[in-house]
């Protein structure tokens, strides 16, 4: 005890009067008094050489024995160094700064890379100013013939450049985080969530993953896959999802689709060009084994970071291919509907794609508005979060913009995904009120900040069987009337019955829900092209086959006060060929109603002739005249009040009815 007080003394009373003006070596002249803490000092700096000379992934096993050495003798140059080093690849950048200063006063020679490294501490902490400085005596001091630095310099005097104008025009944003329920001391990072925020999965690196393994590269657990649930707006407690999803080895989130039932995850294919993108469909409560995509999508490269359009049609990835413009870019691949098969990627070209890294792609369900990591573009340092997009008639995207300070930071700034409604984002960070290490954030946007291109509707419930209610799988096909084209097919969950569709503001859609053994259930959504945000749940029930079941097609349109049909109902009417073509024996009706305005008899002869139009339509196309009744009603039976618009539209109406089988 008494030479441990001794050595305390002796480095305080080093430190007050010299103010670390003289370099002190770890040798026995300077602890004549302490052997044992001298061996042991240095026995924890060579065993952090070890991790430090690793590389900058074992920087963090490093760091807590160059700390215990550094307790003992506070004064050494290169040990400061060292630790500032490590400090600027931990969650505490802010500490790396007072140790490479402290190196740099006791031997400004100390190696020829100390201003940069006091650039990169000052850059991270956004003291703009000084690291512009240290970089240019970085620059000035070396041999620009040798060094490969000098590029990579002059981009981060850029960086802090940039930094200095993002940072004087601030978004109005809120960043917490998400808590406990979630982050955990270990990495939690790499969020995907559902449209509606219901679901959340991510990457997890905790002590309890899927074979407790630890990769002997970084010393940190495998990664696994975790999901949490929205419950009344609190966030359930994250389970792991288990096997056949997460492996013994690295298993990672990539992103969720809207409705929340397919599953894009990175898989570590050792000797395969270190990952690959793999595609888990949700089947009831339960997740299929995770099938690798396509070769338009995976090569022997790498490919990491996709994200889904909200109609399954197109993917967007990132990859280190060749003919890329530098580093990884981001890809997009379109599903061929005919050939039920991936097109060849296209690269997304110069406009988003840098000499630089690009990665963390993010596709909104607006299905137009594009996110991604970037280091290239205005980044203020690392990975910059940048947002472009689409315009559909002209086939371009715009330039990317950086989404702002504080969202972005000198630091790497990735994971990002915005909710569907615009109001809220979530990413991972390292920040000093984290649980541990990287940390989940949720940010919510002020009105100002809130993203103006998020114009979507959500249609979502539950499909049931009509007669006994229980929750059932069932098709769901989106058809663009307009175009009559099928925009996408999706499924209700099995278990649960639940749907979710996601809409774009300025389309008229028609929505047929089928499945075997059942009358299919018509729903129309005319979206007007300035609509905001909206939500709608409509649970459905789908009646079965029985003579007397009757559906309403609301997909069926006439021309104002006629009975021509026009052409935005031809996807409704070629369903219900499809339907008595299938069943040759079934006999219907075709009724026609009216709302209460005008005449009785008018009406009567109106609904009568829209009813025979649908008939005539369904012979012309092969369905025998004795199957098929037309029968107008007018306004006899409606089905809501006639006193307001809404009511008067639902009585206008065409159904259907099954006579005999």
């Amino acid at each position: 005890m008494k030479k441990y007080l001794i050595h305390i003394i002796s480095i305080f009373l080093f430190c007050a009067t010299s103010s670390f003006s003289q370099n002190v070596e770890f040798d026995k002249e300077n602890f004549p008094n302490d052997k044992n803490g001298l061996k042991e000092a240095k026995r924890n700096i060579s065993e952090g050489d070890t991790y430090y000379q690793m590389g900058n992934q074992m920087y963090n096993s490093a760091l807590p024995l160059y700390l215990k050495a550094n307790a003992f003798n506070p004064g050494n140059a290169m040990l400061n160094y060292k630790i500032g080093v490590c400090y600027i690849y931990s969650p505490y950048k802010q500490k790396a700064i007072s140790h490479l200063e402290i190196a740099y006063k006791l031997n400004p020679g100390i190696v020829k890379g100390i201003h940069y490294y006091l650039g990169r501490a000052y850059q991270l902490n956004m003291d703009w100013d000084k690291a512009i400085d240290e970089y240019i005596t970085y620059v000035a001091d070396v041999d620009q013939d040798i060094n490969e630095n000098i590029d990579d310099v002059e981009k981060k005097i850029t960086e802090c450049k940039n930094g200095i104008e993002l940072v004087k025009k601030p978004v109005e944003v809120t960043i917490s985080n998400i808590g406990a329920e979630i982050n955990s001391p270990y990495a939690d990072y790499h969020p995907v969530i559902s449209a509606d925020e219901s679901v959340m999965m991510f990457t997890s690196r905790r002590n309890n993953s899927t074979g407790e393994g630890i990769d002997p590269g970084d010393q940190m657990y495998y990664e696994d896959i975790y999901i949490s649930t929205n419950e009344n707006g609190k966030w359930t407690p994250a389970r792991n999802i288990g096997k056949p999803v997460n492996t013994n080895d690295h298993d990672a989130t990539l992103s969720l689709s809207a409705d929340g039932q397919k599953l894009f995850i990175y898989l570590f294919d050792r000797g395969n060009g270190g990952g690959n993108i793999y595609e888990c469909r949700q089947q009831g409560n339960l997740w299929a084994k995770p099938e690798k995509m396509s070769d338009m999508i995976n090569t022997k490269l790498h490919e990491s970071s996709a994200s889904l359009s909200a109609d399954g049609n197109i993917l967007y990835f990132a990859s280190n291919k060749e003919g890329g413009l530098g580093g990884h870019d981001i890809y997009r691949c379109v599903w061929d509907k005919k050939k039920k098969a991936w097109k060849p990627a296209e690269n997304l070209g110069p406009v988003i794609n840098t000499p630089f890294e690009e990665y963390g792609v993010f596709i909104h369900p607006d299905e137009k508005t594009l996110y991604f990591s970037s280091k290239g573009h205005n980044t203020m340092g690392g990975f910059d979060i940048f947002k472009a997009v689409w315009n559909k008639k002209q086939k371009t995207w715009s330039n990317p913009e950086n989404i702002g300070y504080p969202i972005n930071t000198p630091d790497d700034d990735v994971d990002y995904v915005v909710s569907a409604s615009g109001k809220h984002a979530y990413y991972s960070s390292f920040k000093a009120d984290g649980l541990g290490e990287k940390d989940i954030y949720k940010i919510s946007f002020g009105k100002e900040a809130e993203a103006p291109t998020v114009k979507i509707t959500i249609l979502k419930g539950t499909i049931c069987d009509a007669l006994t209610k229980q929750l059932i799988e069932a098709e769901i096909e989106l058809v663009d009337n307009h175009s009559n084209q099928v925009i996408a097919t999706f499924k209700s969950n099995s278990t649960t019955g639940k749907y979710l569709v996601t809409l774009p503001s300025g389309g008229n859609y028609g929505i047929a829900v089928k499945k075997e053994g059942y009358l299919f259930h018509s729903e129309n959504l005319d979206i007007a092209d300035t609509a905001a945000y909206n939500e709608v749940t409509k649970d459905i029930c789908l009646n079965n086959l029985s003579v007397g079941n009757k559906i309403v097609l609301r997909n069926i349109f006439y021309d104002f006060d006629k009975s021509t049909l026009r052409t935005e109902s031809t996807a409704e009417l070629e369903r219900l060929t499809k339907l008595l073509t299938d069943i040759p024996t079934m006999k219907i009706e075709i009724s026609g109603h009216t709302d209460s305005k005008g005449a009785d008899d008018y009406n009567l002869k109106l609904s009568q002739s829209r009813a025979q139009s649908v008939v005539d339509y369904l012979i012309k196309n092969g369905i025998t005249k004795n199957r098929l009744m037309a029968k107008g009603y007018g306004e006899t039976q409606p089905i809501s009040e006639n006193d307001t618009d809404e009511g008067r539209q639902m009585n206008r109406r065409t159904e259907f009815q099954i006579l005999s089988k």
